[in-house]
């Protein structure tokens, strides 16, 4: 019997069934706030949403007009998508005829200049979010940062790890296992952009006047390439190429941490040239390859909740890995928060199938041929036939998606036995049929509404049917009045971080990257 089989019969054990029903996860759902013509919104974040600053729930992300919505951790999957549906619906009970728009590549955006950089007050901490924000724009294009994704937290409770041969207390076992997780991740990832992907074609207004560097067919206005799944995860020939050079290890938390720390710290010809203090004006926080930690890019993170002053890496250094951060996930067109329930689980079993085994640490060899495969499914991976290459062997892809699935089809027993319904194996029923049949997967059913509709005027429809859909619910978690109260506490906790805040920004910043 193999690990993974081993794994799964003790999971099947019945000590186990009330830990498997506590999984942790938590959603951060990214969308540009649109007018009713589709057009980006250009208004500050409304005051009714409270601070972007501090509110716990309703923020931003690049722009005042990109809205990240944030769910506390929930063991319920049902419980997690009331409290994500709760806050879009107060959202748009509170921005007038605005909506959000349902995609993840934007459009309808007359020029970089017309996305409004957001804005967090006038604190130290506030002022250097923004500021990071002013540098991404001057190394990457504003149009570049509109884009608009959806992030999975995860993690396990403490009492499932015995049963996958680990000390739950034992904070560095704990944390060698999440590392394993990530090696399993970056080399299955091509799976989600597989089966989530859902941005295979764009607007012909989100080029500007820019050569495409792939190549596009075109129709109406609408970019796309035929066999594309997911758009936003390839590079579009405009992502910071410097972090090319960068890696980052995913042995440990002690070598991702050295590494991170290194990153940080190399400097840039290119950014230096922008210049970092011009005239009086800050234009980006240093002239290094990373601004901060954040500014690299990865499809999942580990994540330690950070105290007061301290960074991700230091956070990570301190406690270990507290959960992941998956990060490859397009915004669901079709759903109106961006994610249903069957994808919540099946992000459950993708998980936790590569947290049942060991995973070896990566070569160089197994990094490169990842990455190829990730960027082969991204940009061609509904081509009929397409096959990658896995430990140097051409594999169908078909063929390795159905032997993944055979794997979560066991897991999904275990699940549905532990919580006394058929949801997990209902769930990887309606997506089983997708891995022979890329028609099936969401990036083939955006392609075909937005070939036959136009690209921004179907996705302009289903922002106002997804309006619809939220105003016309009930609150189900949270009330109107803790949402108010939530706003309202957030704008006094921002008033209380200006008045605290002493020096100069200038030695806040030294003091930071000091």
């Amino acid at each position: 019997m193999n690990a993974f089989n081993t794994a799964v019969e003790r999971l099947r054990q019945p000590q186990w069934q009330a830990a498997l029903r506590g999984l942790n996860r938590g959603i951060e759902r990214e969308a540009l706030r649109i007018e009713s013509d589709g057009r980006l919104a250009q208004n500050p974040h409304p005051e009714a949403l409270g601070s972007a600053l501090t509110h716990p729930w309703i923020t931003t992300d690049f722009s005042e007009s990109l809205m990240e919505l944030i769910t506390p951790v929930f063991q319920d999957p049902k419980a997690l998508l009331d409290h994500l549906a709760d806050t879009h619906t107060y959202v748009l009970r509170h921005i007038d005829e605005q909506r959000l728009w349902p995609l993840s590549m934007p459009c309808f955006i007359s020029a970089e200049q017309a996305i409004p950089i957001a804005q967090y007050g006038a604190s130290h901490v506030g002022r250097m979010k923004t500021l990071y924000r002013v540098g991404l724009q001057h190394r990457y294009g504003a149009m570049m940062q509109a884009i608009a994704g959806l992030h999975f937290n995860f993690s396990l409770p403490t009492a499932l790890w015995p049963a996958l041969g680990v000390d739950g207390d034992d904070q560095a076992a704990v944390s060698d296992r999440y590392f394993s997780l990530l090696r399993h991740f970056k080399r299955h990832v091509w799976v989600l952009a597989y089966l989530f992907g859902a941005s295979p074609s764009l607007c012909r207004s989100f080029l500007q006047d820019k050569v495409p560097a792939l190549p596009f067919e075109e129709q109406g206005g609408t970019l796309y390439l035929p066999y594309a799944t997911s758009l936003r995860m390839s590079d579009l020939g405009y992502t910071n190429q410097a972090q090319d050079s960068l890696s980052v290890s995913l042995d440990s938390v002690d070598a991702y941490v050295r590494d991170l720390k290194k990153a940080i710290s190399l400097p840039s010809e290119q950014y230096a040239e922008i210049g970092v203090k011009v005239n009086g004006e800050y234009r980006q926080l240093n002239a290094n390859i990373l601004q901060i930690e954040n500014e690299l890019y990865s499809p999942v993170r580990p994540k330690r909740t950070a105290q007061s002053g301290e960074t991700p890496s230091e956070a990570l250094a301190r406690g270990g890995v507290e959960y992941i951060e998956v990060r490859a996930l397009d915004v669901n067109p079709f759903a109106p928060l961006g994610i249903t329930e069957d994808q919540v689980l099946l992000l459950d079993l993708f998980l936790l199938d590569g947290l049942l085994e060991p995973q070896p640490s990566q070569t160089d060899e197994g990094i490169a041929e990842s990455k190829a495969n990730f960027e082969a499914v991204v940009l061609d991976g509904r081509r009929p036939g397409k096959t990658l290459s896995r430990d140097g062997q051409s594999v169908a892809l078909a063929d390795w998606m159905s032997e993944l699935m055979a794997r979560w089809a066991e897991l999904a027993q275990v699940m549905d036995a532990a919580a006394g319904d058929q949801r997990y194996q209902q769930a990887l029923a309606r997506w089983q049929g997708a891995a022979r049949d890329p028609e099936q997967t969401l990036s083939a059913q955006v392609l075909a509404q937005s070939l036959h509709e136009g690209h921004g005027h179907w996705a302009a429809r289903l922002a106002k049917e997804h309006r619809d859909t939220l105003l016309n619910r009930d609150y189900a978690r949270l009330s109107k009045a803790m949402l108010s109260e939530a706003a309202a506490t957030s704008r006094v906790e921002q008033a209380q971080r200006e008045a605290a805040d002493s020096g100069s920004f200038d030695e806040f910043l030294a003091d930071y990257f000091r």
